[in-house]
């Protein structure tokens, strides 16, 4: 019952306390810091899987846990604190309140049928997996930080752009259109990215 603990899910973890810390950060009225820690976790779940399958021996049960433990991380990390982020930075209005609580149910529909369907995937192939359904939970790491800082820039009025983005991506989230897993050439994209919002944000 209590799960499986070797070197696979070390990230896994972390990243859930670095998004757990995050919240906290939000009701304490940093949401700076919590941007910070929503961006430290989605570079943690980006390497996540490339150190599971280093593990050559795992078994069944094993793998089993490593998709249940990893999408239950990403409810914390990319549902539960991006919605509370925008909640607390467009002032707690009822139009935000809406948006994000849609959107944690909306991330909570779509990791529960990709496990289901990643379970099944892995019964039939060893193949790694080449396309998602829906938009991945885990964009928000970079999307959200994106919006904000634009926002920011361009005086764009939070209380109507946070709760729009929400609703906005948690349509996607659900919507079943195909997205290309990325290759490393994508990841090293994101990951320029992700460094450049993170130095941003560090030095404002």
């Amino acid at each position: 019952m209590l799960g499986f603990y070797n070197y696979t899910v070390v990230l896994t973890y972390a990243g859930m306390l670095i998004s757990f810390v995050g919240a906290a950060m939000v009701l304490n009225g940093n949401t700076h810091a919590a941007l910070l820690c929503l961006m430290i976790s989605g570079l943690c779940d980006m390497f996540d899987g490339k150190v599971a399958s280093t593990k050559k021996d795992r078994t069944a049960k094993e793998k089993r846990f490593g998709i249940q433990i990893d999408s239950l991380s990403d409810l914390i990390s990319f549902g539960v604190l991006p919605a509370l982020l925008i909640y607390c930075i467009a002032d707690k209005s009822t139009y935000s309140l809406f948006g994000a609580s849609l959107y944690v149910l909306c991330a909570l529909i779509r990791l529960a049928y990709f496990n289901v369907d990643e379970e099944e995937r892995q019964n039939q192939t060893t193949e790694r997996r080449t396309v998602y359904l829906g938009l991945p939970v885990t964009t928000v790491a970079l999307i959200i930080p994106m919006v904000i800082t634009l926002a920011s820039v361009f005086v764009w009025p939070m209380q109507i752009v946070g709760p729009v983005m929400l609703l906005a991506i948690a349509i996607a989230f659900i919507t079943p259109f195909q997205i290309k897993k990325p290759g490393n050439v994508g990841k090293v994209i994101m990951l320029i990215v992700g460094v450049a919002q993170f130095l941003v944000l560090v030095v404002r």
